[in-house]
């Protein structure tokens, strides 16, 4: 499953990933992801959650990369991933390379507390 959220005052996106993650997924939450936005400033933060993950398609990799374009071009400032587990990681930090041409600054931390303090939530 995946779950796409904003907060418009705090300029942040946040995207969760939970259980299973099938490129089916993703899809039907791009409009959604569209949409969320469309309500944002450049300059925004992304808030990515890793800690439901159970496992995710290889096939995701071309809709992650979609949606790392769109970021890139909405302007993306900064990217905090919350990854409790390492294997958890499904190669975010190599699509980033590719698909991040304006270099947000990317984090990672392990606990959703971490990425409230970096987030200055």
């Amino acid at each position: 499953m995946f779950l796409a959220a904003s907060n418009k005052v705090k300029k942040l996106l946040h995207l969760s990933y939970l259980a299973h993650v099938g490129a089916a997924d993703l899809r039907r939450g791009h409009d959604d992801v569209v949409a969320l936005l469309a309500d944002l400033p450049a300059g925004f933060k992304l808030l990515v959650d890793l800690g439901r993950l159970d496992s995710m398609d290889t096939a995701c990799v071309e809709e992650l990369g979609r949606m790392m374009d769109l970021f890139d071009q909405h302007g993306l400032k900064q990217v905090v991933r919350v990854v409790p587990d390492p294997v958890k990681d499904i190669g975010f930090n190599i699509l980033a390379r590719f698909h991040y041409h304006h270099n947000p600054q990317i984090t990672n931390c392990k606990t959703m507390v971490e990425a409230e303090k970096l987030l200055k939530l």
